[in-house]
């Protein structure tokens, strides 16, 4: 018991040894003191809440807002003690928000609920006794042996045992892991791949021993000891026997398997990732407009308190004769009296902190992130996709944007690979219509039109032909002469590749006679020129990002041993004793200048005591259970050397379209772009002069193939000494990824001054985390820049989740970077329109509402306080508690909301052709201390109007009925707040620059719907309140002329300023998106189809609201 109170407060992790023990089939030894281990259960809970949690949990979350949870005490005040305003005030509009949230997040957690029990009531078939026992997938235990069908997903994780074929191997798509479509394919162990039936693994005795759960998917590390008869046979277990929890089963009609990792340990649940909390600048600079009212609330409270007990320091005010005090208010504490009075005034002035601030702001968001997938000029026709919302928390984030990291393949090109030409034995080659051609020969020269191989090059093209991953449409594997030309050369086979470089060479291969046909068992069969030729697959040496290379070692028809390797020029050429290296490295360098991405391929042959040796290693690194991964790459390396150079190839991947025009524009935006890719330096260098990146004119700085630090710093000190001497010319630098790791590990801020002063920079040969260093180094230097990573493959992830909008590609190398980002496009010409035009509408409508909601609540707050100077700081209400509660909640609310989704102060069109004008709104522009301090001054100017205007009306003792009647306090309070509701509204209407038939409604109806409310609750007596202080007010003051007229007056007075200051900055000092404006105006006035323009512009809104209507529009935002 006390182990389990342990480990739930998380004292006692349940996991104590880095293995676990799984006994197939759950046979656990007879003899000795065997423990069983604790495993989870398969269930997988992606839900926050159960019903027992969710108002504690979702309360206590709720309150760790500053806002909600100051309005929590002003509410609790207001219940313990005598408070000015009816705690229905304030806990009404805190009721109201935080039951709208809970019931939003309430609902997203019922349906992941209901998603959670779909996937753990699903239908499974699991071997017990002898035979196969239909069960819910929940129920599923570590060490059951489950049976899977073809396209069914895989409900654990689990090891493969055998499959329907002899060798033990089965297909499986992993699109919902990682968002590879390609087949993947995975082999059981030979003892247990003959295991094909029920009854024959019903007898299985085996334990497996492998390392506990861990998030890498590809990683696994375990071993298998399988008794037999009298000995035990142990065998190494990887990442392709471990079939995971979500991938799907192909081409293969069933297969049995272990489960060793179950529900929330499976390696899908370990890799839920909860969305990474990124908080925009303007929610930063929300919070800091929070406390600076804060603190003006906590000054007026202060300031009421001291000159109440400053004005009842006099007899007479103290204790007038009309109010005198009890015996109990007499003998009581001052001190209790002074902290008494000042809660109370706390209390009433608390409404200058909006409440309905992060509702509306939440709202805003939500509903303004669904224009983005609405937008039809970032919807992509040919694959049918278009723009996506992950995150809407950020979207003015995309109006703030200073630096832009892109990855090069997949981002800036097609990733569509198209085979160029090659070296092969020093001699370069090109494909002339489907045959390889040595450069320089025509088609027609003698030598051109050859239909043999020479030695050199088919031996080359087998070698393309066999290293790899490629995998065929398995309809076409059956029948091994079928869809052959006479030839033998022609071939329609559909490869598979999670690599389109390798899908590229082996269709080139193909193409010019050298054609791979498929694996059977652990044969991969190649028809050289028609003759069909099989090698046995003895091992692969996996691909990984360090080594930069792949190997697979092969037994020739002829018996031979062979290792064939492939993989970047900085890996094999150092590694090979002969071939034509340096003729291959010129050759490797001209493709790279070209733009073509390069790997080399070489080859080695083993004699038998040399195999024998390299099995024995790789076994025993294989079946280790300790440091695997460092013992396979010692072995690896020791196998990859001594190899003889065979060629080069050269795969061309085309740039996308507009990825110039687009770069162009973000320059004139002010944004500086970074290209960060795993390319070679020559290829990354060519790629970005033919995408704008680079211009020929500029002065171009490199910083690369640096192995000490000393070199490094030296060469950063001359780059800064040559950027001070030529500060006129514009640079680019190019660092590689060993100098970059030197660069940051001891010279960051020299690093960083060279980085500043280049308007361009390409790092290349960068590993996937030093993406996201870089993008953390310049995150978090001085300035602050807002940055946006994009990029299309898995290892972009890191710098999409590092940077503060990740923007993922829709591409070809899977779905992992669209799934971590919080915007996805399928296009990068679509970043323009994404931060030029819906980047800038967000951040212009959130910084108003941010603004105009704190100068709402000003407008709102001040008159109180200035009424306490005419009642003795009595506390006394101006306004009905009614109107104290609805103000922020009805009246005033919904203009402001529709502004934030609507406004388009300049048109679409003007702002994606001139990116000037985003430089107007960068750096928080539009919400910092300037404008906040115009917007807190105006609110109290015309809180000071509203006031002393009805003041000076109403003066002494006069009055505004016909009959001599007087106007009470009431009809004054009533009459300021008519005033300020009119005002505020109008306010609005004059920062609105696009007016739909909504704006019109929702402006206009809340002054209507103010008025009609007004008289109906003043003109009924209410049996519910208890005071009936407003009756018949409203229609008393409205029944006065000079109380209309006032009403006019003030609200002109009001917004008068404001409207000069208005005109006058317009034309005296105008910014460029003012210019734009005008230029704008001038045009619609000068063309005849200005009417024309302006309905079409109020159809694309109206639009926004039917996203039926989607295919027909042209532009929806």
């Amino acid at each position: 018991m006390l182990r389990w109170v342990r480990q739930q407060l998380g004292f006692d992790p349940p996991h104590q040894s880095d293995t676990r023990t799984i006994y197939i089939a759950n046979r656990f030894p007879q003899h000795g003191h065997y423990v069983p281990q604790k495993f989870a259960d398969n269930r997988i809970i992606s839900s926050k809440y159960t019903v027992w949690n969710f108002v504690p949990k979702n309360l206590f979350e709720q309150f760790r807002r500053v806002a909600n949870f100051y309005f929590l005490i002003i509410f609790l005040v207001q219940l313990m003690i005598d408070t000015p305003t009816s705690p229905i005030t304030s806990g009404l509009p805190l009721f109201f928000v935080i039951t709208v949230t809970a019931i939003k997040q309430g609902y997203e957690d019922w349906l992941r609920h209901k998603a959670d029990n779909e996937v753990n009531g699903a239908p499974v078939y699991v071997v017990r006794s002898g035979g196969l026992v239909k069960t819910r997938s929940k129920n599923i235990r570590v060490g059951d042996i489950v049976r899977v069908a073809k396209d069914e997903t895989f409900p654990v994780d689990l090891v493969l045992l055998s499959s329907d074929r002899v060798d033990g191997s089965c297909h499986v798509t992993t699109a919902s892991l990682d968002g590879e479509t390609n087949l993947k394919t995975h082999v059981a162990v030979p003892e247990t791949a003959v295991l094909q039936s029920v009854a024959n693994l019903d007898k299985l005795v085996a334990v497996i021993e492998c390392q506990q759960p861990e998030a890498d998917l590809y990683r696994f590390v375990g071993r298998i000891t399988i008794s037999q008869q009298t000995e035990e046979i142990v065998r190494p277990l990887g990442p392709e026997t471990l079939l995971l929890r979500g991938a799907r089963l192909k081409n293969t009609k069933e297969i049995f398997g272990v489960a060793v990792y179950t529900g929330m340990e499976t390696k899908m649940a370990l890799n839920y990732k909860s969305k990474s909390q990124k908080r925009s600048a303007v929610e930063k600079s929300m919070n800091s407009f929070l406390i600076i009212y804060l603190i003006i609330l906590l000054f007026e409270a202060i300031l009421s308190t001291i000159l109440k007990y400053a004005w009842q320091a006099e007899e007479k005010w103290d204790e007038p004769w009309y109010n005198e005090k009890t015996e109990h208010e007499r003998n009581s504490s001052k001190i209790l009296r002074f902290i008494s009075d000042f809660l109370a005034f706390l209390v009433l002035y608390n409404f200058i902190i909006p409440i309905s601030l992060y509702v509306t702001v939440e709202m805003q968001k939500f509903l303004g992130s669904f224009f983005i997938g609405w937008d039809l000029d970032l919807y992509h026709k040919e694959t049918n996709q278009r723009a996506q919302v992950n995150t809407s928390d950020l979207n003015e984030e995309l109006g703030q944007v200073e630096y832009v990291f892109t990855d090069k393949t997949g981002t800036l090109t097609e990733n569509e690979m198209q085979f160029r030409e090659c070296s092969i034995n020093g001699i370069k080659y090109q494909e002339v219509n489907g045959k390889l051609t040595p450069e320089g020969c025509s088609e027609d020269s003698p030598d051109g039109n050859r239909h043999s191989l020479m030695k050199e090059e088919e031996l080359f093209l087998k070698a393309v032909c066999l290293c790899h991953t490629v995998q065929i449409n398995a309809d076409q594997t059956d029948g091994a002469d079928g869809p052959w030309h006479a030839n033998g050369i022609a071939s329609p086979l559909e490869y598979y590749a999670s690599s389109p470089d390798e899908k590229a060479l082996v269709e080139a291969a193909s193409r010019v006679g050298v054609v791979f046909t498929g694996t059977s068992g652990d044969s991969m069969e190649v028809k050289s020129l028609g003759k069909p030729e099989r090698y046995k697959l003895l091992h692969v040496l996996e691909f990984d990002p360090n080594r930069r290379r792949m190997s697979v070692i092969v037994e020739s028809p002829s018996g031979e041993k062979l290792l064939f390797t492939k993989g970047a020029e900085s890996s094999i050429l150092p590694r090979s004793k002969s071939g034509e290296i340096d003729k291959t490295r010129i050759h490797v360098d001209e493709f790279a200048l070209k733009g073509l991405r390069t790997l080399c391929v070489a080859y080695r042959r083993f004699t038998p005591e040399e195999y024998q040796e390299i099995g024995k290693r790789l076994h025993e690194a294989r079946t280790a259970l300790q440091q695997r991964e460092e013992r396979l790459a010692d072995v690896f390396n020791f196998i990859e050397r001594d190899l003889e150079l065979l060629g080069a190839t050269g795969v061309e991947d085309k740039l996308q379209e507009k990825v110039q025009e687009t770069i162009e524009a973000l320059r004139l935006a002010g944004i500086k772009v970074w290209v960060l890719t795993g390319d070679k330096h020559e290829t990354a260098v060519s790629v970005s002069l033919s995408c704008g990146h680079f211009h020929r004119t500029m002065n171009i700085l490199e910083l690369v193939q640096h192995k000490s630090d000393s070199t490094c710093a030296e060469q950063l000190r001359q780059l800064a000494k040559r950027i001070k001497e030529d500060h006129v010319i514009q640079h680019g630098l190019v660092v590689d990824g060993t100098s970059l790791s030197l660069a940051l590990r001891e010279h960051e801020k020299l690093f960083m001054e060279v980085c500043k002063n280049c308007s361009a920079v390409l790092c290349c040969r960068m590993a996937p985390l030093q993406k996201a260093k870089v993008v953390r180094l310049l995150k978090t230097s001085p300035e602050k820049p807002i940055t946006l990573a994009i990029g299309d493959g898995a290892n972009d992830v890191s710098m999409i989740q590092e940077a503060h909008v990740g923007i993922g590609i829709m591409g070809k190398e899977g779905r992992q970077a669209v799934r971590n980002s919080d915007y996805a496009i399928a296009r990068f010409k679509f970043l323009s329109k994404l931060l030029f035009v819906h980047g800038h509408f967000y951040y212009i409508r959130i910084a108003t509402l941010v603004q105009y909601f704190f100068y709402k609540n000003v407008c709102f707050i001040t008159p109180q306080f200035l009424y306490q100077f005419f009642c003795l700081f009595s506390q006394q209400t101006l306004y009905d508690s009614v109107y104290l509660t609805l103000y922020n909640i009805c009246f005033t609310s919904l203009p402001v909301l529709i502004y934030s989704l609507f406004e388009q102060h300049v048109h679409p069109h003007v702002l994606q052709s001139k990116p000037v004008l985003y430089r107007d709104i960068s750096k928080n522009a539009h919400l910092g201390f300037k404008p906040f301090l115009y917007w807190t001054i105006l609110g109290f100017f015309h809180a000071f109007v509203f006031f002393y205007g009805s003041y000076l009306l109403m003066g002494e003792d006069t009055s505004l009925l016909g009959n001599g009647q007087m106007f009470g306090n009431w009809t004054f309070g009533t009459l300021v707040f008519t005033v300020m509701v009119i005002t505020v509204t109008m306010k609005m209407a004059l920062e609105t620059h696009f007016w739909t038939w909504i704006n019109h409604f929702v402006t206009w109806g809340s002054i209507v719907f103010y008025f009609i409310f007004s008289l109906f609750y003043g003109g009924i007596i209410w049996p519910f309140l208890h005071t009936q202080d407003m009756y018949f007010v409203f229609v008393q003051l409205l029944s006065s002329g000079s109380a209309w007229f006032a009403i006019i007056l003030i609200v002109v007075a009001c917004l008068f300023i404001d409207v000069v200051k208005k005109v006058l900055y317009r034309h005296l000092q105008p910014t460029s998106t003012e210019k734009a404006q005008m230029e704008e105006d001038k045009g619609s006035v000068s063309s005849a189809c200005d009417f024309a323009e302006s309905r079409h512009r109020g159809e694309d809104n109206r639009q926004l609201l039917d996203p039926s209507s989607l295919p027909d529009s042209s532009y929806v935002h």
